[in-house]
């Protein structure tokens, strides 16, 4: 089974994500982008296999969006692939791809979508919420 995640380990979601892939016996190729980013084409084509905009592509909570003036709605989408190129830390989490598609998993539980088997037993999410039960059924929050 070929799924990929561009994970963050200090990332509570991406580590939420990365439980959910692996929940359905599935061992992921792990990318720890911080470390090993991709490349400019390999951002794109993730960025568009997703169906996102650029600009949803990136992490707008890190201190270096503002301070490198992309929060400025002129930037384009150009500038925008450089800064995430240059500073991979400005690249949103996690991503991840699936023989299914793929999706920006924000929140963990959007990669239930595209993975291509069932969740097999309980998974929290990071702050110790239940998420999946015993059975592998998603826990709906009252």
């Amino acid at each position: 089974m070929d799924i990929t995640i561009y994970h963050n380990t200090r990332c509570g979601t991406s580590r939420t994500t990365l439980a959910l892939i692996r929940n359905t016996g599935v061992e992921p190729n792990v990318i720890e982008y911080l470390h090993n980013p991709p490349s400019r084409e390999e951002l794109v084509a993730v960025i568009e296999k997703a169906g996102i905009s650029v600009r949803e592509a990136v992490r707008e909570k890190e201190t270096l969006f503002k301070e490198l003036g992309l929060d400025d709605p002129a930037v384009s989408d150009e500038r925008l692939l450089d800064a995430m190129i240059e500073y991979p830390i400005l690249i949103n989490r996690p991503f991840v791809v699936t023989p299914k598609g793929a999706r920006l998993c924000r929140p963990a539980e959007l990669v239930l979508d595209i993975l291509p088997l069932p969740q097999k037993g309980a998974v929290n999410r990071a702050d110790g919420t239940p998420l999946i039960d015993a059975l592998g059924q998603k826990v709906t929050q009252a």
